[in-house]
C-alpha cells in the first residue's frame, strides 16, 4: 500500500533536519537547535517577556533568543499574546502541547543528574530550581504529608502543595502557605540537594524561613539525588 505523501507545514523545519521518520528525530527536528530545550524549560513555570528570557538564560544572544522563539512559534510549542492594560507587554507562553514536554526534562534531569561531571555550581534558574523538586520529589518520602510550602524568589512568588506523594508547583500568592522560603534558586538548592545547614544560611542572610520549620527540615529531605554512575576511567 502506498503511503500518501504529507504536507509540510511552512516554516517549521530547520535547514539541518534529519530526513528521518522516526518521532525522535523529528523531535530532534523541533527542538534540537541549541538554547531550544532551555527556553521552553523557562517557560514550564508560565509565560514570560523576551527581556525575562534573556535574563534567565545566560549566554544566549538576543539574536538566538529571537531565532528560537519563531522557530518554536512555527512548530506551535509556543505562542505569543498580549497581557491586557496596564501591563500591555508582550509575552511568550508555551501552548498546551508546548506544556506536555515537561518529562522530556525530568527524564533528562534524572539521567544527567547521574554525571559525575555535573556541576551543580553553574547558574540555576527559577524555573530550573522549580522544574527539579518536581522530577526529583520521592513519592515515598513524601507520602502522607499534606503541605503547602511557599517560595519568595526575588519578585516571583510560588506555592508549592505537597499531597499524596506528589508535588505541585504554581505561581501564587503565598497566603495561606504552611512555610515559606525566601532565598535565590542556588541557595535554596545548595540547601535541599546539597546538605547545607538551614541554620547557617539563615545565620549568613541567604535564607528566611516563615513558619513550620520542622516542615522546612522535613521538606529539604523529600529530594535525594540518584547515585553517580560508573564511567570508566
Amino acid at each position: 500500500m502506498k503511503l500518501e505523501k504529507i504536507t509540510q507545514l511552512p516554516n517549521t523545519r530547520s535547514k539541518r533536519h534529519y530526513e528521518d521518520a522516526c518521532a525522535a528525530a523529528h523531535a530532534l527536528d523541533l527542538v534540537g537547535e541549541r538554547w531550544a530545550l532551555l527556553v521552553i524549560r523557562e517557560l514550564m513555570m508560565g509565560p514570560k517577556r523576551f527581556s525575562d528570557l534573556r535574563e534567565s538564560l545566560p549566554g544566549i544572544s538576543a539574536n538566538v533568543l529571537t531565532q528560537r522563539l519563531e522557530g518554536l512559534e512555527a512548530a506551535g510549542v509556543l505562542v505569543r499574546r498580549k497581557l491586557p492594560p496596564p501591563a500591555s507587554t508582550q509575552v511568550y507562553e508555551l501552548t498546551e502541547w508546548g506544556y506536555e514536554s515537561e518529562p522530556i526534562f525530568q527524564a533528562l534531569g534524572r539521567w544527567a543528574a547521574r554525571s559525575p561531571r555535573h556541576d551543580p555550581t553553574l547558574p540555576f534558574s527559577t524555573a530550573s530550581f522549580l522544574l527539579s523538586l518536581r522530577t526529583m520529589l520521592d513519592s515515598k518520602r513524601a507520602e502522607g504529608l499534606e503541605a503547602r510550602v511557599g517560595f519568595r524568589l526575588g519578585e516571583e512568588t510560588f506555592l508549592a502543595q505537597l499531597a499524596g506523594g506528589r508535588i505541585e508547583i504554581s505561581r501564587s500568592a503565598l497566603q495561606g502557605a504552611d512555610l515559606i522560603l525566601t532565598g535565590t534558586p542556588p541557595v535554596l538548592a545548595g540547601a535541599i540537594y546539597g546538605g547545607q545547614p538551614l541554620e547557617a544560611l539563615e545565620k549568613a542572610g541567604a535564607l528566611q524561613i516563615e513558619g513550620d520549620r520542622a516542615l522546612a527540615r522535613h521538606f529539604i529531605g523529600l529530594f535525594p539525588l540518584p547515585p553517580k554512575a560508573s564511567i570508566p576511567a
